[in-house]
């Protein structure tokens, strides 16, 4: 099965894939998961590089976990509104490696009688 995943790679580049449109969909929410995780690691390194102890918030630990939930939500919000694009980067070759991979996997056993079992 070939289908067409428009908009996949870099300025616009098309791709043929013999994967389905599920599985297009499927490997395009991880590859936004993924940058959601990084985009995430990436606010909360920030926030953690912040001196809070003059603020106006005065520090401590609760300042620290609001710090953290405001990365979260900080995070959460950019990569639903399209990211910083590293999804986008992501998704041919995750594309490549899950074609890879089910290229790779035998799918039939010679099983006649006689036969060790021995793959087609």
């Amino acid at each position: 099965m070939l289908s067409s995943a428009s908009g996949l790679g870099f300025a616009g580049q098309n791709r043929t894939t013999t994967l389905s449109p599920a599985q297009v969909g499927h490997l395009r929410e991880q590859a936004k998961d993924l940058e959601g995780v990084f985009l995430n690691t990436l606010m909360k390194e920030m926030f953690a590089s912040l001196k809070t102890d003059g603020s106006a918030m005065g520090g401590g630990f609760a300042e620290e976990t609001w710090r953290g939930m405001q990365a979260e939500q900080m995070a959460d919000v950019l990569a639903r509104s399209g990211g910083v694009g590293l999804a986008d980067a992501l998704l041919p070759d995750l594309i490549a490696a899950q074609e890879a991979a089910q290229n790779s996997i035998p799918t039939t056993r010679n099983t006649t009688p006689g036969n060790s079992g021995a793959l087609k």
